[in-house]
C-alpha cells in the first residue's frame, strides 16, 4: 500500500548496504502523493548492521543497552531452536527475568512453553502485538523476523517508549523490519555475550506452570482440551509434533508441556497444507523419535496425498485427526470481517479413517477420551490415523 512507501525505501537501502549489490526499487507514481501514517516514522530511527560476531563496539553498545533495560522482553523465533539454542534462550530469559514470547513465525518451538517466564506465541496482528509488548521499555528479537502480520489488525508497531533490537542471521529479514534496531550476527555469539556480561541470575523464577484440568464437551463430542491431555499423558516426553489445527491454538498452549528442543511444529502464515506432508518429513528425519501430527479436518484435504508416502515408507507416524465438521479458523476470519455466514464453512461427512485405508495407512475412530488414552498407548511400528470428533472452539 501507498503508506508503506517510507518502510520500502528503507529495506532498499538497507538491502544495498547488508547486501552489497545494487537494489531496484520501484515505487507506483501516485504513492508518492499519499500522507503517511505516524508509523512511517518508525524508519527515521533504524539502524542495520552486520556482523557476524559482534565486535567491541558493538558488543559493548548492545550488552549496555540490555543491562539498562527496567523491563525488557525477549521474542525469540525458530532460529534458536534450530541452532540448538534452546538451554541458552532459558538461562538468557532467567537472567534478564522478564517475559518470554515465541515469534509468529515458521517455527520449532523455542522454548518450554511451561517455564513460568513464557507468555505464549505472540499475536499476528499489529495493535495486539503492540498491546502484548506494553509497558516494555525494550524488547530483544532473537532468530525472528520483525514481525509477521497475516491478520489485518492495523496500530501502532510498538508502545510508546518501547525500543526494538533485532539480532538475526537474515540479513533480508534485517533489512524488511519496519521498526527497531538490528544486527546481522549469529544468536549464539550474541546470546553467550550477554550471558557473559549481565552476571549471574540474582533470583529464582519459580516452577513450571501446572496444567489444568481439561474442560469437557457437551453430548458424544470431545473438548480439543481432552484430546491433547490425553497427548500430554500418554505419549513420551521426547515426542516431537507437527500441529495444524489452528481453530485449536488456545486449547493446545493450555494443556502442552513442552520443555524439549524440536518438539513442536508448525505455520506461520495461515496457509493449509503443511501439516501432514510435515509429520510425514518430521518422521523420516527423526526416525527414532515419537512424532504426532495433529491436524483438523479443515487442513487435512490439502495434504492428504501424504498418507500414502508415509505407507509406503511405513514411517511409525501417528497423525490425530481433529474433526469438528467446519474450517474453524476461517469462520473466525468471517466474524472478524463482519461476514459470520460466509458459505461453504462446512464440511460434513468426511469419513479420514476410510481415505486413510485407501492410502494403505491402519485408521480408527475413537468414540471417548478413555478409548483415546488406550489408543495412544500403544506403540505400533507403522503410520496410523486416528480420527476424534471435537467440539468447535475458538482459535484465539
Amino acid at each position: 500500500c501507498a503508506e508503506d512507501v517510507p518502510r520500502a525505501l528503507a529495506q532498499a537501502v538497507f538491502e544495498a548496504g547488508l547486501q552489497r549489490r545494487p537494489t531496484y526499487l520501484s515505487v507506483p507514481y501516485d504513492d508518492w502523493a499519499v500522507e503517511v501514517d505516524d508509523n512511517c516514522l518508525a524508519v527515521l530511527d533504524r539502524r542495520v548492521e552486520r556482523a557476524s560476531v559482534p565486535d567491541g563496539e558493538q558488543g559493548r553498545r548492545l550488552a549496555e543497552r540490555v543491562a539498562a533495560a527496567e523491563r525488557p522482553a525477549l521474542v525469540l523465533g525458530g532460529d534458536i531452536d534450530s541452532a540448538g539454542l534452546f538451554d541458552c534462550a532459558v538461562r538468557l530469559a532467567e537472567r534478564l527475568g522478564g517475559p518470554v514470547w515465541a515469534a509468529p513465525s515458521l517455527f520449532r518451538l523455542p522454548f518450554p512453553n511451561r517455564h513460568p517466564l513464557f507468555r505464549g506465541v505472540l499475536p499476528a496482528g499489529i495493535a495486539p502485538i503492540c498491546a502484548a509488548l506494553e509497558g516494555h521499555d525494550l524488547v530483544l528479537v532473537l532468530g525472528a523476523p520483525v514481525f509477521r502480520y497475516h491478520e489485518y489488525l492495523p496500530g501502532r508497531y510498538l508502545p510508546e517508549g518501547t525500543r526494538l533490537i533485532q539480532v538475526t542471521e537474515d540479513a533480508s529479514a534485517a533489512a524488511r523490519a519496519p521498526m527497531g534496531e538490528a544486527l546481522v550476527a549469529d544468536p549464539r555469539a550474541v546470546i553467550e555475550l550477554l550471558l557473559e556480561q549481565l552476571g549471574t541470575l540474582t533470583a529464582p523464577t519459580g516452577p513450571y506452570r501446572p496444567v489444568p484440568e481439561p474442560p469437557t464437551a457437551e453430548g458424544p463430542l470431545l473438548h480439543p482440551e481432552e484430546v491433547f491431555a490425553a497427548l500430554r499423558d500418554e505419549m513420551p516426553e521426547d515426542t516431537a509434533y507437527v500441529v495444524e489445527s489452528t481453530s485449536t491454538n488456545s486449547s493446545w498452549w493450555r494443556q502442552m508441556d513442552l520443555r524439549r528442543p524440536g518438539s513442536y511444529y508448525f505455520p506461520a502464515a495461515g496457509g493449509l497444507g503443511f501439516g501432514l506432508p510435515g509429520a510425514v518429513g518430521v518422521a523420516l528425519a527423526q526416525p527414532d523419535r515419537p512424532v504426532v501430527g495433529v491436524i483438523g479436518d479443515g487442513s487435512a484435504n490439502y495434504g492428504i496425498t501424504a498418507l500414502w508416502t508415509a505407507a509406503q515408507h511405513r514411517v511409525p507416524l501417528t497423525i490425530v485427526l481433529l474433526r469438528n465438521g467446519t474450517y474453524g479458523a476461517l469462520r473466525w476470519f468471517g466474524d472478524l470481517l463482519g461476514v459470520p455466514d460466509a458459505p461453504g464453512m462446512d464440511i460434513p461427512g468426511l469419513d479420514f479413517t476410510r481415505i486413510a485405508e485407501g492410502y494403505g495407512v491402519s485408521a480408527r475412530q475413537v468414540g471417548d477420551a478413555e478409548e483415546l488414552r488406550a489408543v495412544l498407548a500403544e506403540r505400533p511400528d507403522k503410520p496410523r490415523l486416528v480420527q476424534v470428533d471435537t467440539a468447535l472452539t475458538t482459535p484465539s
